[in-house]
């Protein structure tokens, strides 16, 4: 698999029922401005994941690639029980500013901070420190792959939402890349 398509689907998985994604249906909710949403999301994304990534590449200098291979290989088993812990949103992150934009951005940024997704993207730069900016762009796509949809279907209620099973099948795929991580 390579470094695009490994770090879009890690993040995408990561994403689903994830805090953040519970945030981009407020913000469409409380502003019905997809358009600025969106945008604040991707640039937000962005400079979370590049600080990530690049955090990820400072750290992976000082491990040997089978330490390396075994700390992503434990990390994709820990966010698979990880994705089983339901996360709430703190209204006070959607309380920064008028803007639909600056509001999203800045609620988004901090959300992402020391997020499952910050931590993938760190693993993932880590562990492929040489193709980084695919990394970047990769984990960035996962980020718009799982939150796009949810902002444009706003007006639809998260308590109808299987989020457990949604949970559980993301718990299933992450176990699967820990596999994959072990011994491909």
């Amino acid at each position: 698999m390579s470094v695009l398509a490994l770090s879009l689907t890690t993040v995408a998985i990561a994403e689903i029922g994830d805090k953040t994604q519970l945030l981009s249906l407020v913000l469409a909710s409380r502003y019905r401005k997809p358009i600025p949403i969106i945008l604040a999301i991707l640039f937000a994304t962005l400079a979370n994941h590049a600080l990530a990534a690049w955090l990820g590449v400072v750290v992976a200098d000082y491990l040997s690639p089978d330490i390396l291979r075994w700390v992503v290989t434990i990390s994709f088993l820990l966010m698979a029980g990880w994705v089983l812990i339901p996360d709430k949103l703190d209204e006070e992150q959607t309380r920064c500013g008028k803007s639909a934009f600056v509001t999203s951005f800045v609620a988004f940024f901090i959300a992402e901070i020391g997020d499952k997704t910050q931590i993938a993207t760190s693993i993932l730069g880590a562990q492929y420190a040489d193709a980084l900016l695919m990394v970047i762009i990769g984990t960035t796509l996962g980020m718009m792959v799982a939150n796009v949809p949810v902002v444009l279907m706003g007006k639809m209620s998260a308590d109808k939402l299987p989020l457990a099973l949604i949970r559980k099948i993301s718990a299933l795929l992450f176990l699967g890349l820990a596999i994959a991580a072990a011994f491909f």
